[in-house]
């Protein structure tokens, strides 16, 4: 018997209710075990021990410590905060954060996949800009010089990382012909090779705009101690103050994982069917590889001054994807 269009629909929400349920509790977990190893990887870096009291001589439970500890701490709002900015700038970064977990592949099947849109790729580099837009409003509201000017930095930012983001995809989609993640990935294995081959310009521009949108190393000109004591958390404490970490460490992993989907195949791996079970570990295995390389950027690069920052965008980052843009349509229509 066909099932009825109430089952569908119920089958649908329901389906999609669970893949949001796993989403919620996968953005905590993964910004854990990315602060720990962003923890340990910085200590040996240099040539320290790093945690390793909480959970064992290698402290896996010191993320979960400070977690407890800062859910234990006052909620602390400046008496001339915008007190209803104030507290929800954080949670919207969060939210943005888990926004982006929906267009990620994790398997060809339509349960690897929380939502595969038709303009994914649109959708994906739209959402990462909503967490910039939350820590202008934490800087806007603290009532604060120093959390007013990090949140300003971040908006100039925003504005000059943004473009070239949008624009070192453009090489990838085009090759691919079409802006569905599930697709580009499909593409990337039915031809047998990566997009890294072919846009590893478009790659290198990703992740460099990808860190100036986390505002990490050298880019981390909103947070910035030794100018802005800490930028645009200044005023915060408690849970709210352990919500933008969370979501800086998450949005690592979504970040690379946009990487991994547009350049490096996604779940594809040369001599493992896509529809294996492994698929989910080889995308997590990729992306891992970028997130270390972020950290490793993190404790190697000094911070840029404000003016570098923007003359990489606009004179390098910008001109540069724009002519991959071209070279890659010609290619394109020749080829």
């Amino acid at each position: 018997m066909t099932p009825g269009p109430m089952t569908l629909a119920l089958v649908f929400w329901l389906e999609l209710g669970i893949k949001l349920a796993v989403v919620a509790a996968a953005v905590p977990a993964i910004g854990m075990v990315i602060g720990y190893a962003e923890m340990k990887l910085s200590a040996h870096m240099q040539s320290r021990v790093g945690p390793y009291f909480a959970g064992g001589r290698y402290g896996w439970a010191q993320l979960i410590a400070d977690g407890v500890k800062f859910i234990q701490k006052e909620d602390i709002v400046p008496a001339e905060a915008d007190r209803p900015v104030f507290k929800w700038a954080p949670a919207l970064v969060l939210l943005g954060t888990m926004a982006l977990f929906v267009v990620i592949p994790l398997h060809p099947s339509r349960y690897g996949i929380v939502r595969d849109l038709d303009l994914g790729i649109f959708y994906a580099l739209a959402i990462s800009s909503v967490g910039t837009i939350g820590v202008l409003m934490a800087g806007w509201s603290s009532a604060n010089k120093y959390s007013m000017i990090g949140g300003l930095r971040a908006a100039g930012q925003l504005i000059a990382y943004e473009l070239p983001l949008v624009l070192a995809t453009v090489g990838v989609v085009i090759q691919a012909g079409t802006m569905s993640m599930q697709g580009i990935v499909q593409s990337q294995v039915s031809q047998g090779w990566p997009f890294l081959l072919t846009q590893f310009v478009g790659l290198v521009i990703f992740m460099i705009a990808a860190l100036a949108e986390l505002t990490r190393l050298p880019f981390d000109m909103p947070i910035a101690e030794s100018e802005l004591v800490m930028g645009y958390v200044t005023e915060y404490s408690g849970f709210r103050f352990l919500f933008f970490f969370l979501a800086e460490f998450a949005n690592m992993f979504t970040m690379s994982a946009i990487a991994v989907t547009l350049f490096l195949g996604g779940y594809g791996l040369w001599g493992i069917p896509t529809d294996s079970l492994l698929s989910p570990l080889i995308v997590f295995a990729k992306v891992g590889a970028l997130v270390f390389l972020m950290i490793w950027l993190r404790w190697t690069l000094p911070r840029l001054r404000e003016d570098q920052l923007q003359t990489l965008a606009w004179k390098w980052l910008i001109p540069i994807s724009i002519l991959n843009i071209i070279v890659t349509a010609v290619l394109k229509v020749v080829l």
